[in-house]
């Protein structure tokens, strides 16, 4: 059967996660309502990965497959009609029949925002903290992450996976104009890592802990050892990155 890729983006305040959830409303349940009453077939996402309640994403992709004929260059006209105002289907793709949303993705980058100043408009997507942070120490730590490789102390305690590996590209704190923010990217994330490690990093600007301090934490792969998650509120799944050969048609 053919099959397609879907880019989309949503605010995720008011979902349980990406991921369905029995009794639970989550984003992609709510497209695959939508989108099956649309070609009036039943079918599934698969999902490039997964985010947790309350975080944001600018860019996660999806692929299903389908053996109908439909208007490529309508669907995501007739989609965002369909689709509450916080979910938005950005753009669909006709790939390869082995393309996966999930296991071809080649890197993920993540975005977490602090407001230094309270700000009443924007408390859905960022965290709020009453004082500064020394972002010099943040970033010399950021070095320790690139130059890691488990990161079994920043996991959710027991996820079911075969690695905590994780090969991070890049990790870097900028300075924004009511506050700051954390961008990461890697070939993969594990559950709750980015929150548990902006947590930790704070605690080191907060001048906590020490960098020496965090590569203890780093090299402990004990959870209990790192900081606290920060709230998912100003978290952001921003990019997912894949191979461009196996994109066929491209519509937005």
């Amino acid at each position: 059967m053919p099959r397609y890729f879907i880019e989309f983006s949503y605010d995720g305040s008011n979902y349980h996660g990406l991921q369905k959830q029995p009794n639970l409303l989550t984003v992609q349940e709510t497209i695959e309502t939508n989108m099956n009453k649309y070609l009036r077939v039943i079918c599934s996402l698969t999902l490039a990965g997964r985010t947790d309640t309350g975080v944001h994403a600018r860019q996660m992709f999806a692929h299903f497959d389908i053996d109908i004929d439909f208007e490529q260059g309508q669907f995501c006209k007739s989609m965002n009609k369909m689709l509450p105002k916080d979910i938005a289907i950005e753009s669909i793709s006709l790939v390869t029949d082995d393309s996966h949303a999930r296991f071809d993705a080649s890197s993920r980058t993540y975005e977490y925002f602090i407001n230094l100043k309270k700000n009443p408009f924007n408390y859905r997507f960022s965290y709020y903290l009453k004082h500064d942070l020394d972002i010099k120490k943040m970033n010399k730590s950021c070095i320790r992450l690139i130059n890691h490789l488990d990161f079994k102390c920043f996991s959710k305690s027991n996820t079911d996976v075969k690695t905590y590996n994780c090969d991070i590209s890049y990790a870097k704190w900028d300075f924004l104009d009511d506050g700051i923010k954390f961008k990461i990217t890697a070939n993969r994330f594990l559950r709750n890592m980015v929150r548990s490690i902006v947590g930790t990093m704070i605690e080191i600007g907060s001048l906590k802990i020490s960098d020496t301090d965090f590569q203890k934490i780093l090299d402990s792969r004990d959870r209990s050892e790192a900081g606290l998650s920060v709230p998912s509120s100003g978290l952001f799944l921003t990019n997912v990155t894949y191979p461009q050969k196996f994109i066929k048609t491209w519509k937005k």
